[in-house]
């Protein structure tokens, strides 16, 4: 057998830069490598270690593996998180970093990737195998537990955990950690420890572990039988609705779903991971669907007799907390590649098949079926109230200062069908989810399975690498409110230390306006959200005078080119001449910030449904009696949902 001696380090860097994706949707082939670069940020966990092979093979080949510099740990995995989204969970980023805070840092980056199904690989340095000089700097000691680290805590959020404590090791863990981030099923976080001095060691590496290696992305088919079952319940169905999510997009599934769907007559509602899977306009899109849902998704999810869901994994917003589905005679039948989703609520009919196949099969299998002309005017009649919803809300002029319902629609109106929304948490997601309006199904990329507020601009700027990756031509728009800004605006400098042209909308609330809101409907009048002086003689923050915080003076100082939108009769007018400022601008030219207060108190348009966040029944305010009245209300509608 021939070997290479080189160190753990070294091994680790060249095979990664050997590994290869490999897939075929149709007639097309891909392959591209699996991890394009390295994130990193150094210390005495990892310097001399992942850093010196980092440092070693840049000056011997550049591309065999590139890093890139970040600004926090945990803003690196949103980057690798971003990037995987848009290449559609065929690539992600490696992360190196050094132990301790460095390690701890990447925990909620990946609870993140495996929340939402998206791979993610992470390399955090450990103390020392041997203990020779224990304890180290940043060392955790458990009296109880001595094998035990603040890795550990990686643990139960990584779809994939192991630690390197011998040299040897490696070759299993790193095999290991590629088959679980090439698994559309198994995919996360994975998670490889890399004790530091075990990073140095030397080892004898054999030929074909460095060689290349293809991971073939996994696409099972849909059994005959269960297609039979499928297309069963389908044609004795009355009202049914199709609730498409993001495993739509992974399978590359959009136009067979199309098709399916204009064969049938079935309408098609999406989950925040499925939006763009049907253009907005489209006679059988619903939109959104659910508590941040259109009403017309609702309304007839709410009627549904069949409900066919592909590639969702049915959140709590998408069923509304299990109130959306009133229909008594409720079934579902449910495609999903993974077992453990085709098997929620109970179904009868599971479909435990990647969703474009399935689909295949089910198109082929439909044989002029083709649902009442009933349903297909019901459907019109919803969308067309809807449109005028939304049509009302982009209208409105709130002045000098606008709401967030017509910065939404002006920013949506000034941007290309092709360009990318990136959001995360706070009122925005919600609120984009019912107006955006997608005709590109790269259009939308919103983290919603973990909310993660911080996410937005670290998840953007891995967007944007993918785009340029794939020269798509795409301007990437992150729209984020100033409570997710303030949380983590950091990789605005690694966009500006690399030219990278992102564009962020920024809109100024004074405080956390989606919480706020969702505290005054609960009974609890907006308490802690308000971004005020603390009031010293009542113990608050909520009466006190406004915080004078300037972001876009705080975005200047790092580098960013800002775009301040004034308040006034012209704001929307402004803000759009804003946004196709920004978009003018060369691709390499650095970020661009824009800058608009808005009305936080100013609701996006009721989507007629219910999310449960529950309220206490024992209660001396007011408000919050008058709130459980209303949860109680709405909580008696909840279903277990089995059929």
């Amino acid at each position: 057998m021939t070997t290479q001696t080189l160190s753990v380090s070294q091994a680790l860097v060249k095979f990664l830069s050997s590994q290869y994706t490999v897939d075929r949707i149709g007639a097309h082939e891909y392959r591209e490598r699996t991890i394009p670069g390295m994130f990193g940020i150094f210390g005495h966990g990892n310097v001399a270690g992942v850093g010196q092979a980092l440092r070693q093979y840049q000056e011997q080949d550049p591309a065999l593996m590139p890093y890139f510099q970040g600004r926090n740990e945990q803003a690196q995995v949103h980057q690798s998180v971003g990037y995987a989204r848009h290449v559609r969970r065929r690539a992600t980023y490696g992360i190196t970093t050094s132990i301790g805070p460095g390690s701890t840092n990447l925990v909620t980056g990946a609870a993140l990737a495996t929340t939402n199904r998206l791979p993610t690989l992470l390399f955090p340095s450990d103390v020392f195998a041997t203990r020779a000089t224990d304890p180290v700097l940043q060392q955790l000691e458990r009296p109880d537990a001595y094998d035990v680290t603040v890795n550990d805590s990686l643990r139960p959020i990584s779809r994939y955990f192991d630690r390197v404590w011998r040299p040897e090791q490696l070759f299993s863990a790193l095999l290991n950690g590629m088959r679980v981030l090439t698994d559309p099923v198994e995919t996360g976080a994975v998670t490889i420890a890399l004790p530091q001095d075990v990073q140095a060691e030397t080892v004898e590496v054999p030929e074909e572990f460095l060689a290349e290696r293809e991971w073939r992305i996994r696409r099972p088919d849909a059994e005959d039988e269960d297609v039979r079952a499928a297309m069963d319940r389908i044609r004795s169905a009355k009202r049914p609705v199709i609730i498409a999510g993001g495993g739509v997009h992974y399978a590359f599934a959009v136009e067979e779903l199309r098709r399916f769907a204009e064969a049938t007559g079935i309408p098609v509602a999406y989950t925040q991971a499925g939006v763009g899977v049907m253009d907005w306009d489209h006679p059988l899109c619903l939109g959104a669907v659910g508590s941040t849902g259109s009403t017309a998704s609702n309304a007839l999810v709410g009627e549904a007799d069949l409900v066919i869901g592909i590639g969702t994994r049915y959140e709590d917003f998408t069923t509304a907390s299990r109130t959306a589905f009133q229909n008594p005679d409720v079934a579902f039948v449910n495609i999903n590649v993974a077992s453990f989703d085709a098997f929620k609520h109970g179904t009868r009919v599971p479909v435990v098949a990647d969703a474009r196949k399935a689909l295949l099969k089910l198109n082929d299998a439909v044989g002029g079926h083709r649902v009442g002309a009933e349903l297909g005017e019901r459907v019109a009649e919803e969308k067309e109230r809807w449109d005028g919803i939304a049509d009302a809300a982009f209208a409105e002029r709130y002045r000098p200062i606008p709401s967030q319902n017509e910065i939404i629609g002006t920013v949506n109106s000034a941007m290309d069908d092709r360009d990318v929304v990136i959001c995360a948490a706070g009122s925005l997601p919600g609120d984009l989810h019912k107006l955006w309006r997608v005709k590109d199904p790269y259009g939308y990329h919103v983290e919603y399975a973990y909310s993660c507020m911080g996410y937005e601009i670290a998840g953007g700027l891995g967007v944007k690498r993918a785009s340029l990756h794939e020269r798509d031509g795409r301007d990437v728009v992150v729209m984020v409110g100033d409570g997710s800004y303030l949380m983590m605006h950091t990789e605005l400098v690694t966009a500006v230390a690399e030219g990278i042209k992102l564009i962020v909308v920024l809109i100024q609330n004074h405080g956390y306006a989606s919480i706020g809101a969702l505290s005054e409907s609960l009974g609890s009048q907006r308490f802690g959200t308000k971004y005020r002086f603390h009031d010293d003689e009542r113990q608050s923050f909520d009466s006190g005078e406004r915080l004078p915080i300037d972001l876009a003076a705080n975005a200047e100082s790092l580098g960013v080119r800002v775009i301040r939108v004034q308040p006034g009769e012209a704001v929307a007018e402004d803000l759009a001449a804003a946004v196709a400022r920004a978009k003018a601008e060369p691709e390499g030219s650095g970020p661009v910030l824009i800058h608009v207060d808005s009305d936080p108190m100013v609701d996006a348009p009721s989507s007629e449904s219910w999310w449960d966040v529950p309220v206490t029944g024992t209660a001396e305010l007011a408000s919050t009696r008058e709130a459980y009245q209303t949860y109680a209300e709405k909580k008696s509608t909840q279903r277990p949902l089995l059929g």
